[in-house]
């Protein structure tokens, strides 16, 4: 990258009060939690019982030796082996199409400012609700879902791409195939009977809410959301003790500082002490893999948030992601158009010429031969949509250096301490079926 114009490499005194007083504050609000629930939805976010044909669990696209992702721009669910890139067809259940989307990350999900959930927001806190949460297009929710992080459980259970299965497979599978989700005999009650049948899960959830109440599915979705909120809490990372007080950011890292949060911008959108707004924006994110359309649409596209509400003007904006623990969370954007930090920085200093010259090399796809991963390169029309929504102006004030010092500031944002979670991975579940 061409220097265009010179950015100063050092802030005068008035320029850091400036940068100083755009800083977030470290003032996040976590729940408190109940150990044994903790404990119980350890057993379940690992236990591959909750899919269709009992083979794929959450772990296995959300895994924290995969920075709590799967390391992938589109994985492989349902109908695979093994995790990541290692991630190959079962030769017995071959898989129909990757996931659409790319596997977000857990941090720090627990805290109450997250409020939405998914690159579309398809989940999103809404007190006005009955249930208190908004779902597509206004259909109204079932109530029993604790938050946002609890509601989100009920969706990849119910997508035969992730962990359902396709139809004819199992009891899940057809249930969702009938378009019995919720309803009494539907999907949930089919997976919440297989874990009520265990002693030992059962045993567990007597302590919680009694022997006499049935298990429901919102109970098993609810200690989930416990375990990930307890588990992936990353908010002691260097720029965390700078925010406290406790320490201070000294050279590349605080030049790149007062660039995220002054010339370059950043902090416009990825705001917060989670540098996230929790708002949606169009930035030309390039597109792959099968798409995420209506079935009457071409299956490579992906409106995103436009998808939920019905919106032109919403149309291919995403959710902006958090920033926390980037160095293990790769690859970035909705379908993990980049698998490296650093591309996906410098796609936003000019993000419609990065959309018009991308790289499928960018990317980090596992082997699949039944897909077609890169159709919406030949759709030129797509691409000048997705061109034309871009909300994000190109900022060619910045160097080759200045970015080395966005990326500096950008290493301070990881949690190391947390590496594999607080509570790692349980050597067995109760279900005896085998981890990823």
């Amino acid at each position: 990258m061409k220097p265009i114009c010179f950015v100063f490499a050092f802030l005068g005194t008035t320029a850091l009060a400036d940068v100083a007083s755009t800083l977030p504050t470290a003032n996040a609000v976590f729940p408190d939690l109940e150990a044994a629930n903790v404990q119980l939805g350890q057993f379940l976010f690992y236990d591959p019982i909750l899919s269709g044909n009992k083979n794929i669990a959450c772990a296995t696209c959300h895994h924290p030796s995969l920075g709590t992702s799967d390391g992938v721009s589109l994985g492989i669910g349902e109908g695979g082996i093994g995790l990541g890139m290692k991630r190959i067809h079962d030769p017995k259940n071959p898989p129909e199409a990757r996931i659409p989307r790319n596997a977000p990350a857990l941090w720090n999900l627990g805290a109450t400012e997250f409020s939405v959930m998914f690159h579309d927001g398809r989940i999103e806190a809404s007190p006005d609700k009955p249930s208190a949460m908004r779902t597509p297009l206004g259909v109204e929710m079932v109530t029993g879902f604790k938050s946002p992080l609890a509601a989100q459980a009920m969706f990849p259970v119910l997508s035969a791409d992730e962990m359902a299965g396709h139809y004819s497979e199992n009891d899940v599978s057809k249930a969702v195939r009938m378009g019995q989700s919720s309803q009494e005999g539907g999907a949930w009650d089919i997976i919440a009977a297989r874990v009520e049948n265990i002693p030992e899960y059962r045993a567990m959830f007597d302590a919680q809410i009694g022997s006499e109440t049935p298990i429901t599915f919102q109970h098993i979705a609810n200690v989930i959301a416990d375990f990930i909120a307890f588990e992936w809490r990353a908010d002691d990372s260097l720029f965390d003790r700078h925010l406290r007080g406790e320490g201070v950011l000294e050279g590349a890292a605080l030049l790149g500082m007062e660039l995220f949060y002054g010339e370059a911008q950043c902090g416009t959108c990825h705001s917060g002490q989670f540098q996230t707004d929790h708002a949606f924006h169009a930035i030309a994110m390039p597109q792959l893999g099968p798409g995420k359309a209506a079935p009457f649409e071409n299956h490579v596209r992906d409106t995103g948030r436009m998808g939920v509400t019905g919106k032109s003007q919403d149309a291919y904006a995403f959710r902006t992601p958090s920033l926390r623990n980037l160095s293990v969370t790769g690859p970035y954007g909705h379908a993990g158009a980049y698998s490296d930090l650093r591309d996906v920085v410098e796609h936003h200093l000019s993000p419609v010429a990065s959309l018009e010259n991308y790289d499928p090399a960018l990317a980090r796809l596992p082997a699949f031969s039944e897909v077609e991963d890169w159709g919406i390169r030949a759709d030129e029309k797509e691409i000048s949509d997705i061109a034309a929504a871009s909300e994000l102006a190109p900022n060619h004030g910045l160097t080759d250096s200045d970015v080395d010092a966005l990326m500096a500031f950008l290493a301070t944002l990881d949690d190391t301490k947390m590496g594999q979670g607080r509570l790692g991975i349980p050597q067995r579940v109760p279900s005896g079926l085998p981890l990823d």
